[in-house]
């Protein structure tokens, strides 16, 4: 039986992101990523038979299965949002998202603080999500992929920030790391992300 999920290819050449290197890229894409998709597929698989009659809180199969599904699927689903972001020069555009940014941080240079301020502070992830439940954008932090996630949001871009990601460049230095990923930003994509709230929200009015 094929794959259910399937790894994404990089959506640029592996050494196309400036301060990134080719060989962090080629180590995170087809190393780490590509793992969580691979076992994303083996935990589907295991649930189709898993025993359901003895599932309970303390432990059982089923709940273990369960709980790796998420992690490992917010691992696919988080790192295809972190590089789909990127491949530009990192200067806002977009009239809509940054217009929004604007409107919900003060300027996009409150954006970039406090969004550098997030991925210094997580031990994963943070994410830059437009939150449906106040209709704002927010910078939220994830220390696992399957934690920090708040229900309702869409997420617009995304940085990872494990030492997977950056140590062979930077060492300790992650905000190196961080600055450079921010200046690799495609705003174009981000506000293609955006374009789909939108219509969402467009939808939502007409009911």
């Amino acid at each position: 039986m094929a794959d259910k999920y399937l790894v994404k290819p990089l959506p640029y050449a592996y050494d196309a992101l400036s301060g990134i290197s080719k060989e962090t890229n080629t180590f995170h894409h087809d190393k780490h990523y590509a793992g969580y998709v691979m076992k994303r597929n083996e935990i589907y698989e295991k649930l189709k038979t898993a025993d359901r009659s003895k599932s309970n809180a303390n432990y059982s199969e089923f709940g273990e299965l369960k709980r790796r599904e998420t992690f490992n699927a917010n691992g696919q689903v988080l790192h295809e949002l972190f590089w789909e972001a990127l491949g530009g020069n990192g200067k806002p555009s977009g009239e809509s998202v940054v217009k929004k940014i604007e409107e919900d941080f003060g300027s996009i240079d409150k954006w970039k603080e406090d969004f550098k301020a997030s991925a210094l502070s997580a031990l994963g992830w943070a994410v830059t999500v437009f939150d449906f439940s106040d209709g704002e954008v927010h910078n939220y932090t994830g220390d696992t992929h399957n934690q920090g996630g708040v229900w309702g949001c869409v997420p617009l871009l995304a940085i990872d920030v494990f030492e997977h990601a950056y140590y062979r460049d930077y060492g300790p230095n992650r905000a190196a790391y961080v600055d450079a990923v921010v200046n690799n930003i495609d705003w174009k994509k981000v506000e293609k992300n955006y374009s789909i709230i939108e219509k969402v929200r467009k939808l939502s009015e007409q009911k």
